[in-house]
């Protein structure tokens, strides 16, 4: 069996962990190092039992904790050349941890379970989305990005979990109290996903096999839950498709969602 977990998910710090068997594979560490700890404690592991570190950009809500954590833990930091070379640049000891990847190219993690880490489109050094595939399915993270590049798009179709951001509805930020500049960044192609380019890519998603789509770096000022979820559903209602479609939590962890191989093992 194979469990999956949101630790945080926003601005203000996105986390989560993937656990299959003896592999347990960290996905950005943009919350505290003790907050970390505590929710990979909760889901049964310590850091010595984290077999890789992925972090998908620079950016600070999703390294805040990283400064911290390799003080205390040697787990390798997988990340695309890009983002390893900024991590190189800011944090002392980061080095000798840094396990850069060719992007597109599957990494193997043991235990039947690969990594794969493909371009987005974001305002970072390299960013990028993740495939996870083990023996019991697969999951997909893709967030921090303003469109969804052709080829990641594809590459992350039917992923049986897909982490999917779902950030702004356009008309409340084009609304809202963010300066110009700002907007224009949020809604720019290196930007976020709004809740309608989201919906999009979800009902191609699940109409290539996905069977749960996790909404996640909502905003607190440009969304709501309600929203971002409408969206996607509305979406898959008109394609005469269905999924579970959940907003994960801004700063609690989320529930365990788990992937079985069926009896018949398919």
């Amino acid at each position: 069996m194979t469990k999956f977990w949101t630790f945080a998910s926003g601005s203000t710090g996105n986390a989560s962990l993937l656990v299959c068997g003896e592999v347990a594979v960290l996905i950005d560490i943009g919350i505290s190092c003790r907050r970390i700890l505590q929710h990979a404690e909760d889901a049964g592991r310590s850091p010595e039992d984290l077999t890789a570190l992925v972090v998908t950009h620079e950016h600070e809500d999703h390294v805040s904790g990283l400064r911290t954590y390799t003080k205390r833990y040697s787990t390798p930091i997988f990340c695309s050349r890009g983002t390893g070379a900024h991590l190189d640049y800011r944090l002392e000891r980061v080095l000798p941890l840094l396990r850069p990847l060719a992007l597109g190219k599957p990494c193997d993690l043991g235990g039947g379970v690969t990594l794969t880490l493909h371009p987005t489109s974001h305002d970072s050094s390299q960013s990028t989305a993740v495939r996870l595939d083990t023996p019991d399915g697969s999951v997909a993270v893709l967030t921090d990005t303003g469109v969804v590049p052709e080829e990641t798009g594809a590459a992350l179709l039917g992923a049986d979990i897909l982490l999917l951001e779902a950030n702004h509805d356009v008309e409340r930020l084009r609304a809202g109290p963010y300066s110009y500049v700002l907007k224009h960044r949020i809604l720019g192609p290196e930007g976020h996903l709004s809740n309608a380019a989201a919906a999009r890519y979800a009902a191609e998603s699940v109409r290539s096999g996905t069977r749960t789509v996790l909404l996640a770096h909502l905003s607190e000022e440009n969304n709501t839950p309600a929203l971002a979820r409408q969206a996607v559903e509305a979406a898959l209602a008109e394609a005469g498709l269905t999924a579970r479609v959940v907003v994960v939590p801004h700063n609690t962890a989320s529930e365990a969602f788990t992937l079985e191989k069926s009896p018949c093992g398919v």
